[in-house]
C-alpha cells in the first residue's frame, strides 16, 4: 500500500478540526512524513439507530487518513454500548441488550459509508469490541483495572458533579473508560481518534498501551460542533441531524442551526478548501447575510450524505418550501376511514407528532396550519373530506389527509 507523504496533506490532517494531539502533534508527524503506515480508530457505541452529524466529524478525519494510505477501522462498540459512555452524563445511562445495540448498529456501515470506502484499494476495516471484552474473565479484569487508579475516575467533571448534587454513581460506569482503553490494547492501534469529549477515555487508552505494550499510542481529539453558547449539539440537546434522515430534512435541519454554527460547521462537517471556509467566515464578519453561506452549508453536508442530485432537489424544496412559502407538489397522502378528529389525535395518527404530548406543544406553540391557517386550539376539531384536509407541522412537514 502507497503511503502518501505530502506534507500538505498531512498538515490538512493534523491541523483541520484538530483541537489536540497527544503527546503533541511533531511527534505523530514525523511517524506520518516518515512514511511508516500506521493503524488507526474511532469507536461508535451503538446507542441509536442512527449515526449522525457530531459523528461524522471523527468520520471525516478517518477518510483523510485513509486517502494518505492508513489502515483504518470502524470500532462498533456492541460491548461498550451496553455499558453506557458517562461522559458528560449528570445521571447515568440506560442499560442496553446485546440485541438492542446490534439492531442499532444495522445501518452503520451503510451511513459510514458516505466517508469510508469499505471496498477497493486500502478498505476501511469493521470491527466489534465484543469480540475481545466478552472473553476477559474477572482475572483479566483486576489486571486491567490495577493500572488505574479510583482517584483517576472520581476527578472527572460529571462525577464530581453528580457527588454534589448525591446523585449515584455507578461501578460500572468507572469500568467504561477502561472497556475503551483495552479495545486500543486489543487492536494494536498506533492512534484513536475522537471529540475532545472523550480526551478522558482515549488517555486511559495511551496508558494502558504504555503499560501493557510498552508502546506508543497517539490520541488525536477533535473540536466539537457547539452552539453560540459553547454547548455541544448532539442526541441529548435534540439539535443533532442524523445520517439517515432524508435529503429534504438534511438541508431543512441544517438551515435552522443557529448562525454561530455556521463557520464551525464549514470546518468540521464539509470537504471544502479551508481556503474557502476561512473566506466564507470573513464574509460573515464583514456583513455578508449569514443565510447565503448557512445554504452552501446545508447543501455541502446533504451532497457528502445523499449525493449531489438530491442534495440539489432538497435545496430546491427548501426554497420552494420555506423561502417562498409555497406548498411542495409532492405530499404524503393520508387515507383515513374515520371522518372526524380532534387535531392532536390526528397529528399523532399521520405521524406529523410522535406522541400526544408532542401533538400538543406544537399546536398551543402555532406550528400546526391547517388548510394554511395556524391552528392553537388542541381540541380543534377537524373534519376530513374526499377533497382532502392540509396539515403542515413547522415549515417542512407537509400530510395531505383524505377520507377513504
Amino acid at each position: 500500500m502507497k503511503i502518501i507523504t505530502d506534507k500538505n496533506k498531512i498538515d490538512e490532517a493534523l491541523g483541520r478540526g484538530v483541537e489536540n494531539i497527544y503527546p503533541n502533534r511533531e511527534a505523530l508527524e514525523r511517524v506520518l512524513l516518515s512514511g511508516k503506515r500506521i493503524r488507526l480508530y474511532c469507536g461508535f457505541d451503538p446507542s441509536a439507530p442512527a449515526l449522525h452529524i457530531g459523528n461524522a466529524i471523527s468520520l471525516m478525519k478517518l477518510g483523510q487518513f485513509q486517502e494518505l494510505g492508513h489502515e483504518i477501522i470502524f470500532l462498533i462498540g456492541d460491548f461498550t454500548g451496553m455499558i453506557g459512555d458517562p461522559t458528560d452524563k449528570t445521571a447515568a445511562r440506560k442499560k442496553l441488550t446485546r440485541k438492542e445495540v446490534l439492531a442499532n448498529a444495522k445501518n452503520y456501515k451503510k451511513q459510514a459509508g458516505a466517508y469510508l470506502k469499505f471496498s477497493g484499494v486500502n478498505p476501511a476495516k469493521i470491527m466489534y469490541n465484543g469480540k475481545w471484552l466478552d472473553k476477559l474473565s474477572f482475572k483479566d479484569l483486576i489486571e486491567i483495572t490495577s493500572n488505574f487508579t479510583a482517584q483517576q475516575m472520581f476527578a472527572r467533571d460529571m462525577f464530581q458533579e453528580r457527588i454534589k448534587a448525591a446523585k449515584p454513581i455507578y461501578l460500572h460506569e468507572f469500568l467504561y473508560p477502561v472497556a475503551q482503553a483495552y479495545d486500543s490494547v486489543a487492536m494494536d492501534v498506533d492512534l484513536e481518534i475522537g471529540g475532545n469529549d472523550q480526551t478522558f477515555n482515549m488517555l486511559c487508552g495511551r496508558d494502558l498501551m504504555k503499560a501493557m505494550k510498552n508502546k506508543e499510542k497517539f490520541v488525536l481529539t477533535m473540536k466539537l460542533l457547539v452552539d453560540a453558547s459553547g454547548k455541544k449539539m448532539g442526541k441529548t440537546e435534540g439539535n443533532i441531524v442524523n445520517l439517515d434522515e432524508t435529503p429534504e430534512n438534511m438541508y431543512g435541519q441544517v438551515m435552522s442551526w443557529p448562525d454561530g454554527v455556521i463557520e464551525a460547521g464549514l470546518e468540521l462537517c464539509t470537504n471544502l478548501p479551508s481556503a474557502e471556509v476561512k473566506a466564507m467566515a470573513g464574509e460573515i464578519k464583514q456583513g455578508k447575510n449569514p443565510r447565503d453561506i448557512k445554504m452552501r452549508l446545508a447543501y455541502e453536508i446533504t451532497k457528502i450524505n445523499q449525493g449531489e442530485k438530491k442534495a440539489k432537489a432538497a435545496e430546491e424544496h427548501f426554497v420552494k418550501t420555506v423561502q417562498k412559502k409555497e406548498v411542495p407538489e409532492e405530499i404524503v397522502n393520508y387515507n383515513l376511514p374515520i371522518a372526524d378528529w380532534k387535531l392532536a389525535d390526528l397529528l399523532v395518527e399521520v405521524k406529523l407528532a410522535a406522541s400526544k404530548g408532542e401533538a400538543r406543544r406544537l399546536i398551543e406553540q402555532g406550528g400546526v396550519k391547517v388548510d394554511g391557517n395556524v391552528i392553537k386550539d388542541i381540541n380543534k376539531e377537524i373534519k376530513i373530506t374526499k377533497g382532502g384536509v392540509l396539515l403542515q407541522k413547522g415549515k417542512r412537514g407537509f400530510v395531505k389527509v383524505i377520507k377513504k
